[in-house]
């Protein structure tokens, strides 16, 4: 299932992107993300605290729409960031 059907735009993603070829801005956003478990990305709270918080790293005001998309778009995926598998499937995604 592609991220639109959450409501998250291709812009969005388009200039996240961008942003995140900015190496103080990678390197922020993966000391944010380094100790997240798979218990953790679904956990709906703490997704939220962690949208929050990359969205402020990244400068991107998010409507509560956009933060509801992309919470929910993360814990449907359910991400184990240990498992190359779903990072690469993941990374295909956003391509």
């Amino acid at each position: 299932m592609s991220y639109q059907n959450y409501g998250i735009k291709p812009q969005l993603v388009e200039r996240v992107k961008i942003k995140l070829k900015n190496p103080a801005v990678k390197d922020r956003i993966r000391v944010l993300l380094g100790h997240v478990t798979k218990y953790d990305l679904q956990d709906r709270a703490k997704v939220r605290k962690l949208v929050k918080s990359a969205s402020v790293i990244l400068q991107e005001k998010l409507t509560e729409t956009q933060e509801d998309g992309i919470v929910a778009f993360i814990i449907e995926q359910k991400i184990d960031p240990n498992n190359t598998f779903h990072l690469l499937k993941l990374w295909g995604m956003f391509r």
